[in-house]
Parts: C-alpha cells; structure tokens; sequence
C-alpha cells in the first residue's frame, strides 16, 4: 500500500484528489495538510511514501518548503502539482529533490502513473519536460536571464505577467506593497528591462505565461 499525503490550501482540490485516489486499492490517502507548517508537524509524526504538494502555498513558496523538507526526509517522494506551467518551476523542482512536477490539468490516470511510479523510487516527468531539461543544457538556456532570478522573484514576475497589480501580488503572497515593488525593481534590474510592460513581453517570449 502506498501511503500519500496531500498538501494543498483549497479544500475543493483535497476532495477532488481524494476522489480519484479512492478507487486504487493499492494508494490510501492516510492525511493532508492545508499549509506548510501544518505539513511539517505531520511529517514529524507520521512516515509517508508519497506527498503530493501544490507549489503555492498560503504560508510560504512550495519550492522553498520542498527544499526544506529533502533536508529533512531524504526518502520521502514529493510529487509536485501546480496550474503554473513546467516552464516556470518543474526545473527547479527536480533540481531541488522533487520526485516529479505534474500540472493539476493533467487526466486522473496521469496522476495515478505518477504516483506509483515516484513511490517506487522512480522519477515522473512528461514528454515536454524531458525535452525542457535537456534544452536546458544549451549554451542558451543556461544564458537565460529569468534563470538568475530567485524563487520569489521568479514568482512575481510570472504573477505580473499574468496581469496582476503589485497591491493584488501582495495580497496574494502576504507581503507589503513596498516588498512587491522592491522585487519588481530586483527583477527589472536583472533582466536589464524597465517596464512592466517589458516584462510582460519577456514573460511571453520565455514561455513563462500561455
């Protein structure tokens, strides 16, 4: 039996997961967490095959939380799912431990492959992102300059690209406007635009937004 724990702040998307889990004898939905500190005091407690985790997060980034908690459980599988497309963190993702990234669009038999086969020790990843990891081996690739950004920034800048105002992003995130627009003008900085506008269009060019 392979024991999984979903991490997600929306009660609808936990139910809906459950759901499609229910019917495979062999994967038992034994918790779940709606924030990432909720999260860490059960992985104290309980030993998990399987955690299932949406990369945004009400109390902190998903990237971060996975980061911290490969430090802490080695062994444990994290299959990461998100809305945001690969191009922006599935990267990122398995770089940092992650056992696989799957978009929650995906078909519920997808997520049933994937799960079984991260349990198993294996690493779960779509045909696209097979062909965005070894892009991202190119001189170009590697060049790129949203691949200099940090996490957060990388964020922002794909939450103002989508269209969204700073005081909107920092309701969000749950910071001040003033750290947004400091992250803006980081962003700005590092990849040598000057406007939203330019970022918006860098955003598209990179494949960053649909």
């Amino acid at each position: 039996m392979i024991n999984v724990i979903i991490t997600d702040d929306h009660p609808i998307v936990r139910t809906g997961l459950k759901q499609i889990l229910d019917e495979c004898n062999d994967i038992d939905i034994i918790d779940e967490a709606s924030s990432g500190d909720e999260l860490l005091r059960m992985l104290a407690e309980t030993n998990y095959d399987v955690l299932l985790l949406d990369i945004s997060m009400p109390d902190r980034h998903g990237l971060d939380l996975l980061k911290e908690i490969k430090g802490s459980w080695k062994d444990l599988a994290v299959l990461i799912l998100s809305v945001y497309s690969e191009e922006q963190y599935a990267i990122r993702a398995l770089k940092l431990g992650a056992s696989g990234y799957l978009s929650k669009s995906s078909a519920p038999e997808e997520l049933i492959s994937a799960i079984r086969k991260v349990a198993t020790g294996g690493k779960y990843i779509t045909g696209s992102l097979a062909e965005k990891i070894a892009d991202s081996y190119t001189e170009n690739e590697e060049t790129a300059l949203h691949h200099t950004l940090s996490t957060r920034e990388l964020e922002v800048l794909c939450l103002l690209a989508e269209g969204k105002t700073v005081t909107h992003i920092s309701r969000e995130l749950s910071l001040s406007i003033k750290t947004i627009s400091t992250y803006r003008e980081r962003i700005l900085l590092k990849l040598n635009l000057k406007t939203t506008s330019d970022l918006i269009r860098y955003a598209i060019s990179e494949g960053l937004v649909v």
